[in-house]
């Protein structure tokens, strides 16, 4: 992920707007409740701001989960209303909305997250 770069994070952001924003909200804040399963067992989507959890993986946890889909990865017929973005997606663009997220986080969690990534 690159932070810092303004035009990886103009894109991210324009990326986001169109294929994320829909569940995880325009201002990355999710679904209300999204710790606590619907009626039909699934999720709903996180809040990707300090907030949530994203910044607690490391970058190629996301981008592997942004491109194949939280059930690709974890099996047992784990089923999520999140696809998999590998059709959809490029890897450059996945780059850039993970970008773009990372760039909405306070300096000290961009930092804390950079740590996590490389252990």
């Amino acid at each position: 992920m690159d932070p810092g770069d303004p035009d990886k994070v103009a894109l991210g952001a324009q990326v986001y707007a169109a294929n994320c924003a829909s569940c995880h909200g325009a201002n990355l804040e999710g679904q209300p409740n999204w710790r606590q399963r619907k009626a039909d067992g699934r999720l709903p989507a996180p809040p990707h701001d300090v907030s949530g959890h994203t910044w607690h993986h490391p970058d190629a946890q996301l981008f592997a989960l942004t491109k194949q889909g939280p059930a690709a990865l974890a099996g047992g017929g784990y089923q999520s209303d999140m696809p998999g973005y590998a059709g959809t997606l490029s890897d450059a663009e996945i780059w850039a909305v993970l970008s773009y997220i990372k760039s909405r986080w306070p300096r000290e969690v961009q930092v804390r997250h950079d740590g996590i990534s490389q252990q």
